[in-house]
């Protein structure tokens, strides 16, 4: 009761009082949704993968472990989530929102805060939810955004649309500057620093202008299948790769936990963007995130006893 209490109230109550905030200013000025998502995805996500790729460390065989975790939990995540998808019929729009709902977790302002309340003690699992946010950000901006633009393009101008993403632009800038060990000067970083902390404010409040008119009468079937994959499915694939890996202790506790968050918002963003379905993926967020209240305390609760530290 006391870890649904914390996750309820430091994390879910915070954001969709951002996402209320939204709806109310849409449903009282009519906010431009075309402007907000375009600042958004081609301004402040930008800044933001850059930051979290320029300021995190990454080393040691943790790290190396926790990859090749990642690598094979989403690898096999996304390909039940196109399997799904087929299997459902849906249209090449729907099954791109799907795919993106089911697959792309809410692993940083979701996650992090999540993994400080459960990790206070230990470190590791703290450091564990990092790596797994940076690379929950990687496959946003790559396959995520693949899979969003390739719902309404072929072939060259699929790579030619994705090449053009300034967050891509951002991604490869952050690891050439990394790796020099160059170090950005103070008069560039304040502005790329601050658009990066206004990103969860801006993101949080354009989901909720999206959500501004949306009525969910009734849970309609590609609703069900991506809660179901974000917050069954994920889960029990994660445990899956787990038990093959044979990781045991904080570490398996970290991953677990990590694989029960709920649907990005930036799926939500994606599909506004690139005209996905976008009410769809909304209901995607809203739902899955007020039901991981719920579902990732349950997961938590199941962590601590499965692989004691």
């Amino acid at each position: 009761m006391l870890v649904f209490a914390s996750v309820f109230l430091q994390i879910i109550l915070p954001m969709f009082l951002l996402i209320a905030a939204g709806a109310v200013l849409h449903r009282k000025y009519t906010l431009h949704m075309p402007t907000l998502s375009k600042l958004t995805i081609n301004f402040f996500l930008p800044m933001v993968c850059f930051v979290n790729i320029y300021e995190t460390e990454l080393s040691g065989k943790t790290a190396g472990i926790v990859f090749a975790y990642l690598l094979l939990f989403n690898g096999l995540l996304i390909v039940a989530a196109l399997l799904i998808s087929k299997l459902a019929g849906f249209d090449r729009k729907l099954s791109s929102s799907y795919q993106n709902s089911g697959v792309l977790s809410n692993s940083g302002n979701y996650g992090l805060p999540v993994s400080g309340l459960v990790f206070a003690a230990n470190p590791l699992g703290l450091s564990v939810q990092i790596i797994i946010s940076i690379f929950q950000n990687l496959l946003t901006y790559t396959w995520g955004f693949y899979n969003s633009v390739s719902a309404s393009a072929q072939g060259e101008k699929v790579l030619k649309k994705v090449l053009k993403l300034p967050v891509l632009h951002a991604l490869v800038a952050a690891v050439i500057l990394k790796a020099a060990g160059i170090t950005v000067p103070s008069f560039l970083w304040s502005p790329i620093q601050n658009a990066s902390n206004a990103f969860l404010a801006v993101a949080l409040l354009t989901l909720g202008a999206q959500c501004a008119y949306m009525k969910i009468t009734s849970l309609s079937r590609p609703l069900v299948l991506a809660v179901f994959t974000r917050l069954f499915l994920s889960p029990a694939i994660g445990l899956l790769v787990i038990t093959i890996l044979n990781v045991h202790g904080t570490l398996a506790q970290a991953m677990f936990i990590a694989s029960s968050f709920p649907t990005s918002r930036n799926s939500a963003l994606l599909a506004l963007e690139y005209d996905n379905y976008p009410e769809f993926a909304s209901q995607a967020v809203i739902v899955t995130t007020i039901l991981s209240s719920i579902t990732v305390a349950v997961v938590i609760y199941l962590a601590k006893i499965w692989f004691p530290a």
